[in-house]
Order: C-alpha cells, then structure tokens, then sequence
C-alpha cells in the first residue's frame, strides 16, 4: 500500500520538473507530431454536459452532508444521460473511453511520468480533433473515478457499497475529512479549471467558419494555443487521477503531506492562466464576428434601400433584431405589443431621433400626424426609432425613454437595443443624422 502510494507521489512530483521545460518548441513539436486527424466529426457537447455532472461530484464540501446528500442531484441528471445514450453515441464510444480510463488506472497506480502517460493518451487519440481529444479523456476520467466517489457516496447507507469500498479499501473520508481537505481542495480548483478551458476549446470550433477564418487572426492565433491548452488540460486529468489514486487504499499517515496539494495548485494555476489567455482570444473571435455580420448587414441594409421593394416587411425585418423568445418588437398606438406584420405593405414613416427630442417637436408632429390621416389620401404609419449610445444607457435613459415613449400617439421601439447596429450606422453615414430629429419614409 505504501508502495503504491509512493508511485503516485513520484508521479505528481515529476510535475516540478516538467514545468521548467513546458510549452518550449521542441515538446510542442513532440505534442503536434501526435495529431492525425482523420476528419471524422464527434459531437461533443452532450458528453461534456454529462462529465460537468459528474465531476461536480468528485470534489463537494468533504462534510456528512455532502458524502450522504448527492443522490437527488444526481437523479435530476438522468434525463440528459438517457438522451444521449439513446443516440447512439455512447454505444459508439464505450471501448474508446474504456481504454483510456484502463491507460489512466494503470499509470498512476504504478506510478511513471505524467509528460510520458500524457503522449500514451495522445497517441491513443491521434485520430480525433484537439476538442475531442480533452473531452474523451476527461469523460475516462469521470468514469473511474465517479465510479470511486459514488461508492463513497453510498457506503454509509447500502451494504453492496460497504462491500465494494472494503474490498477497494477506500479510505473512510468522514473520519479524515480535515486531514483531506488541502488535497480536495486543490482538486476542486484544478477539476474547474479543467472543465473551463475545454469548454473554452469546444466554443472555438463552434465559430461560423462565414466569419471567421482559421488562417488569419485571432482564429489563427487560437488554432496555435489550442494544442497546448488540450496538452495541460490532459497532463492535468493525469495528474487529478494520481491525487485521486493515493486516496485509495492508503493509511493517512502517508498522505498528510501538502505536496500533493501544492502540485495540484500549481496545475491549477498553470490552467487558469491558460483559459483566461484562450478566453481573451475568444472575445477577439467574437468582435471580429460581429463585425463582419454587421458589415453584412449594413450592406444587406444599403441594398434594401437601394431597391423598389413589393414587401416593406424584409426591410423592417432588417431594422429590428426580434428575439424568438419576443417577436413583438414595437408598441403600437393602443401602448401594446405587436410585430411588424401589422406594417406590412403600408407606408411608413421613420422619425429618427435620439432622446433630446422635446415636447415641442413632437407635439408638433403629432399635430401634422392627425391633420394628415384625415387630409391626405395616403395614409402613413409613423414609427419612432431612438438612436443611442448603448454604451452609456442607464436607469436614468430608461426613464427618458418611457417618458417620451408614453407621449407619441404612433409606433415606437419596444427599447433601443432591437434596433440593428447596422441601422445606427445607416442613419449616420446614409441620412445624415446627428441630433436634429429626421424622418424617412419608404412608400411600400
């Protein structure tokens, strides 16, 4: 027993040696020679969905409660479990992950180099993309060692537990819950940041490639940290299994020691470092998205225009952005909710201002609004649009806004922000607005 112990703590020392050389040219050659991709496409998500669940349970508050009260939540988890399987998906992987899970349970329990067990997975995974390489192994992870845990969990109350624990002769973690808790501890911070960054890694390739390249930044700048970021992120499922291996079967007076805890720490931190500068990247990616879809849709906006339309409600369509969860994106007269299919094929008059508009000017408006319904043969519907800094609104903008918006007896935005980046835009550079309320009509 003391034996096996002895490997795992060898095997989380080696941690200090490797950190001094990581990440230099020659192990990152070393990394990427691994990676032979064969093009296939796994979906990984819903295995990750399932491994957050698990691995929450690994490292709860080391109290009574915790070891005793994990069954309701892991209940509610079976749905989303069942959903998967149903697709096939596990089936398809199960010999995968347990051959992974086999690597992990034999390398750290007797014992070795986490840079060398790390390259073995590797090797395993060659074929799969850097995301599924993360995902497929912390999933080998979760099925160890949830294993242990649940066991743990139910000892105390069901005898085939009891018998399991003893034959595995898991340690009574009740009893040392304060000698452990340095080491759970450091385990709860690294399993977090674990998951973070291959959350970090499975957003990267869910991007829309219309947008954004790979072979020009940030992608590219992405694409080259990703490797890395899946190397620590495995080097550290290796060395959360080493920790978690020393648990088992071990007198505690061999696993008092802080230095497992401060391994773990390190990684931790090493791993935090590594998804805040992935994270970084990551809002680059987005602003960068963003900016091409709104340079679409200016675009889009200006060719609307542009062009004689037989359905003004493409181009009101393009003004708003209607959200699936509320399509009705203006306030009509009455001061209720509607969509913009009720100005469909009218004539709409767009009074653009921004939240200086006075009493005056739109008493006057008002004033030449109903003198016209009832003078003129076309009639028109008038629809305000404010154009604001979002930026800088406050509470304070927000009054202003229902103040005036309580005031106009015509259509108005149910808020600001529906109104497409683009349409501001267009307003500034196409129509010239500044300040001074203007009004666009389009006779559709």
């Amino acid at each position: 027993m003391a034996t096996q112990s002895s490997h795992s703590q060898q095997l989380m020392r080696s941690e200090r040696r490797m950190f001094s050389a990581s990440d230099d040219s020659a192990m990152m050659k070393q990394i990427q020679s691994t990676h032979l991709p064969d093009g296939r496409f796994l979906d990984v998500k819903p295995i990750l969905q399932v491994i957050d669940n698990v691995l929450r349970h690994l490292t709860p508050t080391i109290d009574h409660h915790a070891l005793n009260g994990g069954q309701g939540h892991m209940d509610a988890i079976d749905d989303s479990s069942a959903t998967m399987d149903s697709n096939g998906m596990l089936e398809a992987l199960a010999f995968l992950v347990h051959k992974i899970s086999c690597e992990i349970s034999c390398k750290c329990s007797g014992g070795g180099d986490a840079h060398a067990t790390t390259m073995v997975l590797l090797n395993t995974l060659s074929s799969y993309s850097w995301d599924a390489k993360v995902v497929l192994t912390l999933a080998a992870f979760a099925v160890n060692f949830g294993e242990c845990w649940l066991v743990l969990q139910l000892c105390t109350t069901n005898s085939l537990a009891k018998s399991v624990a003893l034959l595995k002769q898991l340690p009574d973690i009740l009893e040392y819950s304060h000698t452990l808790k340095p080491q759970f501890d450091a385990l709860h911070k690294l399993i977090k940041a674990m998951m973070e960054v291959t959350k970090c890694i499975v957003e990267f390739t869910e991007l829309p490639s219309q947008y954004i390249s790979s072979d020009v930044p940030p992608m590219s700048i992405a694409v080259a940290h990703i490797p890395t970021a899946a190397y620590w992120t495995i080097r550290s499922v290796v060395a959360c299994a080493a920790q978690i291996t020393s648990l088992v079967g071990t007198r505690y007076e061999f696993v008092t020691s802080t230095s497992e805890a401060w391994e773990l720490s390190s990684l931790a931190h090493k791993v935090c470092n590594i998804h805040e500068h992935l994270q970084k990247i990551l809002q680059l990616c987005h602003q960068h998205i963003d900016e091409k879809k709104q340079t679409e849709s200016y675009e889009g906006l200006k060719h609307s225009f542009g062009t004689p339309q037989l359905d003004n409600s493409k181009i009101l369509l393009k003004i708003f952005s209607l959200s699936k969860e509320d399509p009705h994106s203006l306030l009509g007269p009455e001061k209720t909710k509607v969509h913009v299919e009720v100005l469909r094929r009218k004539h709409v008059l767009l009074l653009i201002s921004d939240l200086d508009i006075t009493h005056e000017e739109i008493q006057v408006l008002e004033s030449l609004y109903k003198y016209d319904r009832v003078t003129s043969e076309v009639n028109y519907e008038i629809v305000w649009l404010p154009i604001v800094d979002r930026s800088a609104w406050n509470d304070s903008y927000q009054q202003k806004f229902l103040s005036l918006q309580s005031m106009m007896p015509w259509y108005t935005v149910n808020h600001p922000s529906i109104i497409e980046p683009a349409v501001v835009k267009y307003t500034r550079e196409v129509w010239n607005f500044v300040k001074k309320p203007i009004g666009d009509l389009f006779n559709l």
